[in-house]
């Protein structure tokens, strides 16, 4: 039986820890801040790239990998011994990842099958781990791909924002539907669908978000729940404050990490988002 490695991107978020045992590859995007470039991989630690942006004169940017990184990333498994490789990366809807993956395929003419989660963060992290721990078991190409096709769609993503700042500034305010750019101080819930970022809810203050989640738990209350997972920029305050919400109708682990630097760029400081994947 050939061997399947499972590659993605950094703008997953995942604990270190998960990443080594699953032996999962993580092609690093970068980020521009006042004309020097970070490889997101080096931006790990806790706070550290929030008071970069904070301090920075404008918005950070940021890039997807290069093509060649990709290629030569393909070339090195290839070599290792990989006879097949799944790529699963960030929505279309937030990068151009995906394609630098197909043409860094092409280029290494490696047997890669480039997928779309469809969402990022731990989103993403649903399907980059449950194919890993296929792979590691020695389950078939087929079998995990329609596995992760079936953890993509049971899973839903909320991104709550509390400034539109930096995604109008970012050029993603087009993307999201239903939003005012005028409305810079709102506070915006969304929900990441088709690739495409929707507005469920907007308002004043912190409790359009509770408000928000209650309604939303007590709308799928009778739906099972696999597994949840919580990200946040900045605080971590209001996602312990949801996370205390959900705990109170689903009694299994819910994770809650800093999301990484790709993700705040484009959210700003004060974002969560909650991702809840049904069995």
């Amino acid at each position: 039986m050939g061997t399947i490695k499972i590659v993605t991107d950094s703008s997953i978020t995942i604990e270190p820890e998960l990443v080594k045992a699953l032996d999962i590859t993580i092609v690093p995007l970068s980020v521009m801040v006042d004309s020097k470039l970070y490889s997101d991989n080096d931006l790990k630690e806790e706070g550290y790239f929030l008071s970069l942006m904070k301090a920075s004169k404008s918005l950070p940017k940021t890039s997807q990998p290069p093509v060649g990184l990709f290629a030569e990333t393909y070339e090195q498994l290839v070599t290792k011994g990989a006879t097949a490789i799944v790529a699963i990366h960030l929505s279309p809807a937030l990068s151009g990842t995906i394609e630098a993956s197909r043409q860094g395929a092409e280029i290494a003419e490696a047997p890669v099958t480039v997928l779309d989660s469809g969402f990022t963060d731990q989103a993403m992290a649903f399907q980059v781990v449950e194919a890993a721990r296929m792979a590691q078991a020695g389950a078939h190409l087929d079998d995990i791909l329609a596995t992760i096709q079936a953890v993509k769609s049971k899973t839903e993503l909320y991104i709550g924002v509390s400034t539109l700042e930096n995604l109008v500034k970012g050029g993603r305010i087009g993307r999201v539907t239903g939003v005012l750019s005028s409305l810079l101080n709102v506070r915006v819930v969304m929900e990441l669908k088709n690739d495409v970022l929707k507005t469920l809810i907007k308002g004043r203050g912190n409790k359009t978000f509770t408000k928000w989640l209650d309604g939303y738990l007590a709308e799928n209350s009778q739906r099972s729940i696999a597994e949840v997972a919580i990200s946040y920029a900045g605080e971590n305050t209001l996602a312990l404050g949801l996370k205390a919400k959900i705990a109170a109708h689903y009694s299994g682990p819910i994770s809650v990490l800093e999301t990484g630097s790709i993700i705040q760029t484009h959210t700003g400081e004060g974002a969560f988002a909650v991702m809840v994947r049904y069995e």
